[in-house]
């Protein structure tokens, strides 16, 4: 059973990135920094090519995290050549493979976690922990993306596995085991998050307070581990970024908190994290936490740092849910306690089977708004469908040059989608020692010498607003060069021009609706809740039971229907 829910937490994380293989911006970074890595190499001379130099973004980020998933994706790419396990055909599967090899790397730091579970709490609770981790959304699909905060998880848990992998009448971990914990808190902290410090506090107060360190080995812990964290992420990125010295994490922190930069992306009343953000992370877990905590005291100490955390980042005024993210494990371990008090009660008596059910009903609503979640997300990236589908309609031409607007490079379309821009992958179609041979070759020896330069060109300007390009008169010169777009306004201006024709019309989720009997109320459309509320006032509750219960299965099944509409639309000039 336990080698099950280590399968269903890798399983899991694995389904989301296949089902949903696209990225949002929020990813770009590390993502494209990720392929700058597998297809140019670290080589001085391939630095002028990676991306980040035409795209900085607001701060600089480590590229620590790039270059270890870069590293790995090529030797998991090698491996699956090699054993003929799964085809590489293109660089959207490159990018697959490298968001599968995060999402296992945190997924490891999730069963990690799960086996402190087991031996503190026992298996039936490290089994809750595992259905509750999985029958979440935001953790299971969100674990395979290049997030920062992703490439922070890992040794986040790693350190929380060190601190509490110990037997359920240990009182205290190892010293070796706490200064590990804690350096990789400070590790985290220093390189890729710095919100993690306020994670750091409570947990090395604890630490202190509780007795599993002394006061001079924690100073010790965090001023060695600091000094090489520090040391470490400047050399690295201050080579990446061609500036020195450069220690990205501080100069984010500087940016965003002492200079208030983070308020331009929007502020939020000083609970939110407690009231919207976590309620959607952990779903019923949240509840689940509390009872797990009022029935075991080791519930309460494993959440004493996790409110402490989120009470402090509470002070800041721009709040995202990812910022929290760290927490959700800790979270999930009093829960799955909370969840094994009452599937423990006696069955014997009314109150006993209604906590088991209890129980399971609450796994079951997370399983139904986590599927209902991914449902939506797969339908959320049109960017990457519209230029996935233009790579596949348009094989074989040359001379494409096509613009992709901010809402397409904003939704998926990233660079491993250049598929017919230098560098191209080696051809799959050799036999599998030869094309190990040849990934080897590309990822190991500079790839891009002998690669050809002519292909297509994939154009992200942000300048070219959509008056401009849809002018019959275009006053740039690079404008005339576009042979198609992928536009997200309305394409009616530019096919009124007489330039440009419809290719094809890209669909994104729009919303939900809920698809009841007339009798009832019709709530699409302009109708919403308010519609069905004016039906139910006009028959009695016996008329409502009487027609609900005449529903079919089926008919049940769509009671529920996502909405889509067109977001994105390919151009083609006539």
């Amino acid at each position: 059973m336990s080698f099950v829910a280590d399968l269903l937490i890798l399983g899991t994380a694995w389904a989301h990135v296949v089902v949903a293989p696209y990225t949002k911006v929020e990813e770009s970074f590390n993502l494209h920094a990720t392929h700058d890595v597998l297809m140019y190499g670290v080589s001085p001379d391939a630095l002028d090519r990676y991306d980040h130099f035409t795209f900085p973004g607001a701060v600089p980020r480590t590229f620590i995290g790039s270059l270890l998933l870069g590293w790995a994706t090529k030797l998991a790419l090698l491996l699956a050549a090699r054993t003929e396990l799964v085809p590489v055909t293109s660089k959207l599967d490159v990018q697959i493979a490298a968001r599968l090899v995060l999402a296992t790397a945190n997924a490891l730091g999730l069963i990690l976690v799960r086996h402190a579970v087991s031996r503190r709490f026992g298996r039936p609770t490290s089994l809750f922990f595992a259905l509750l981790t999985c029958s979440q959304f935001h953790l299971p699909f969100w674990m395979g993306r290049t997030l920062p905060n992703m490439f922070a998880l890992l040794p986040v848990n790693v350190a929380y596995y060190l601190l509490w992998n110990r037997a359920s009448n240990a009182t205290r971990p190892s010293p070796t085991s706490t200064s590990t914990a804690l350096g990789l808190l400070v590790f985290t902290a220093v390189v890729f998050r710095g919100e993690v410090a306020l994670l750091l506090a409570p947990m090395a107060l604890y630490t202190l307070l509780a007795g599993y360190i002394g006061l001079l080995d924690l100073i010790g812990v965090g001023i060695t581990w600091g000094f090489l964290s520090v040391a470490l992420t400047t050399l690295v990125d201050s080579y990446f970024w061609d500036e020195w010295p450069l220690w990205p994490e501080l100069y984010g922190i500087y940016f965003n908190v002492f200079q208030g930069k983070s308020a331009d992306w929007g502020t939020s009343p000083p609970l939110t994290y407690f009231t919207a953000h976590l309620p959607k992370l952990l779903l019923g877990a949240l509840p689940l936490s509390a009872l797990g905590a009022l029935a075991d005291a080791r519930a309460r100490s494993v959440l004493f740092p996790c409110l402490a955390y989120v009470a402090l980042l509470s002070a800041l005024g721009h709040k995202e849910w990812r910022f929290i993210t760290y927490v959700v494990p800790l979270f999930n371990v009093a829960a799955a306690r909370g969840a094994w008090w009452l599937a423990s009660r006696r069955k014997s008596n009314i109150l006993g089977r209604f906590a088991f059910a209890l129980a399971l009903g609450t796994l079951a609503a997370n399983t139904l708004i986590t599927a209902a979640s991914t449902r939506a997300s797969m339908v959320n990236y049109p960017g990457g469908v519209a230029l996935a589908r233009f790579n596949e309609m348009y094989a074989g031409q040359e001379h494409v040059h096509i613009h992709i607007c901010n809402l397409a490079a904003q939704t998926g379309a990233s660079m491993f989608l250049h598929e017919h821009a230098p560098p191209y992958l080696p051809s799959s179609s050799s036999s599998p020692s030869d094309l190990s041979l040849s990934l080897s070759s590309f990822f190991f020896n500079e790839p891009n010498d002998n690669t050809p330069k002519e292909g297509w060109t994939y154009n992200k300007t942000e300048s070219l607003t959509p008056a401009l390009l849809a002018s019959p008169s275009p006053s740039s010169s690079a404008v005339t060069h576009f042979t198609h777009l992928i536009v997200e306004d309305t394409p009616a201006p530019f096919v009124a021009t007489g330039q440009w024709r419809v290719v094809e019309a890209v669909e994104g989720f729009a919303r939900w609706t809920l698809d009841l009997p007339a009798s009832i109320g019709d709530v699409r459309g302009g109708g919403g809740i308010d519609g069905m509320r004016k039906g139910i006032r006009g028959i009695s509750p016996r008329e409502v039971v009487r027609e609900l219960a005449g529903w079919s299965p089926n008919r049940w099944m769509g009671v529920v229907r996502m909405e889509r509409a067109e977001r994105l639309w390919i151009l083609e000039r006539t």
